[in-house]
């Protein structure tokens, strides 16, 4: 449909959207042209992955454990939950100008708000996944003599198991979105830069491009993301 609206029927000016057939010439030809925006594709997607990665790496680390002992002590909960409720609200970019004044246009600014993006998800859902462990299940363990600790690990957390995939998937999208969205207002490489200067210089191709690459890198995790929750729920 793409293909004939734009190349057959021309429904649509070049200029505005350009057929699939420019855009995969486009594709192909950008892998080693720096053309309008300064650096191969290759050069942004490694620069937009590695921010990526370690954002997320250091959100799921910190948000996953802190989600889980939110919902298996009370103690943790009272004293976590009124600052996590005050935070949540806050979008992730809305935390780019404070980030932008105290690390600048740097990597590490970007890392943060990746970070807080996939800690918010993360915390939600194991927070929502350890409390919706049945008791019957809890009670059962304890019947067999396991204490608080073989409990989370063997009973509430293997339960918890689907929420907790869940909320790494989620804060995999939102990473991917509020990089993307660092990126077009404070980078000189990534995809989304590689958006925003092809915008400003009106080359619908190159925002096409990059915004499949990130379709496809998103898509690709997440199904390594499904593999890894299959093997663990079997196991």
């Amino acid at each position: 449909m793409w293909h004939l609206a734009t190349d057959v029927w021309h429904l649509t000016s070049p200029k505005l959207l350009p057929g699939p057939v420019k855009v995969f010439e486009d594709f192909i030809a950008k892998f080693s042209s720096k053309r309008s925006d300064g650096a191969t594709l290759p050069d942004h997607t490694w620069s937009s992955l590695v921010l990526v990665l370690k954002g997320y790496f250091f959100g799921v680390l910190v948000g996953m454990p802190l989600g889980i002992m939110m919902g298996w002590s009370k103690w943790v909960r009272r004293f976590i939950r009124p600052l996590f409720d005050l935070l949540r609200p806050i979008p992730p970019v809305g935390w780019l100008p404070v980030v932008l004044i105290l690390f600048g246009i740097g990597q590490e600014g970007k890392v943060f708000i990746i970070f807080f993006a996939t800690l918010m998800p993360c915390v939600l859902n194991a927070y929502s996944g350890i409390t919706q462990t049945g008791e019957s299940l809890l009670t059962l363990a304890q019947s067999f003599g396991a204490g608080r600790v073989k409990q989370l690990f063997f009973v509430a957390i293997p339960s918890a198991l689907p929420q907790l995939f869940t909320g790494l998937r989620t804060a995999l999208s939102t990473s991917w979105a509020t990089l993307v969205a660092a990126e077009m207002l404070a980078a000189q490489k990534g995809l989304g830069h590689m958006i925003q200067i092809n915008r400003m210089n009106s080359n619908p191709s190159y925002i096409i491009v990059a915004m499949l690459v990130i379709g496809v890198t998103g898509a690709l995790f997440s199904l390594v993301l499904g593999l890894a929750e299959k093997l663990l729920r079997r196991s």
